[in-house]
């Protein structure tokens, strides 16, 4: 298990125990997954080698992008872009997310110990201040409640806004399966993913990652107020410049 080592990220720790899951699913039983990436960047880069350098932390991530060593392992960006709006969540305050396909949770791992990722990594933590990376599998979504009801077909798609609505339930909402299933009555939705562990983070586990499109910012906001079932959440919205995760819902 070389390829990830126990030193947490500048940025974040590393949960052992969901990296040697990553690492040692048998090859039959491995699959897809889709790696949720929450970012919030430094005001300047800094870098461990002491370089001298005049990049944002969103500049430094920018350099970072593996478009390539992505491509070559079989990956693809399934979604990505600048957050504009936080309706959940108080600290951080997040800039961006970007989700990742991977082909296998090991195409993942290995990806760690490339020398030219390696090579990369290093923009990467030179921008990055805080993330949080959720690994993701797809969930079947509840029905649509009535249409007629949630206002969307006076909405002006001009107005409409992507959510990304990463959730924590509160603890007893086992024995309460409509607390778990429900879904804002003014959404579409983009895609439910069940969260299988979180490899960066700040220690704590989540439940789900949501994709939701509201007809306005306004309902969008109405939508995120405080929800007793839920323990804690970030919902944020976006402004994608790739958004394929529709392509995955089930």
């Amino acid at each position: 298990m070389s390829s990830i080592d126990r030193r947490d990220r500048p940025f974040g720790q590393v949960d052992m125990a969901y990296a040697t899951v990553l690492s040692t699913t048998p090859p039959d039983d491995d699959g897809p997954v889709w790696m949720v990436n929450l970012m919030r960047y430094r005001d300047q880069a800094v870098y461990a080698d002491g370089r001298e350098t005049t990049l944002t932390g969103r500049e430094a991530d920018d350099v970072y992008a593996p478009v390539e060593i992505l491509d070559d392992l079989g990956a693809e960006v399934a979604f990505f872009g600048d957050v504009t709006h936080q309706l959940a969540g108080d600290t951080p305050i997040w800039d961006r997310v970007g989700v990742v396909l991977y082909p296998t949770r090991r195409s993942f791992i290995d990806m760690q110990s490339r020398p030219d990722f390696v090579e990369k990594y290093a923009h990467k933590e030179a921008g990055m201040a805080e993330t949080i990376i959720i690994g993701t599998q797809p969930i079947d979504v509840p029905a649509a409640s009535d249409p007629a009801a949630d206002g969307s077909d006076e909405a002006d798609p001009a107005d409409a806004v992507i959510v990304v609505d990463v959730i924590r339930f509160a603890d007893g909402t086992d024995a309460d399966p409509d607390a778990r299933a429900a879904r804002p009555p003014a959404a579409s939705v983009d895609g439910w993913f069940a969260a299988e562990g979180t490899i960066i983070g700040d220690g704590r586990s989540w439940d789900q990652v949501r994709y939701h499109v509201f007809p306005s910012l306004e309902a969008a906001t109405a939508a995120h107020a405080p929800d007793p079932a839920i323990a804690d959440r970030y919902a944020v919205v976006v402004r994608p410049l790739i958004d394929r995760i529709s392509g995955y819902s089930r």
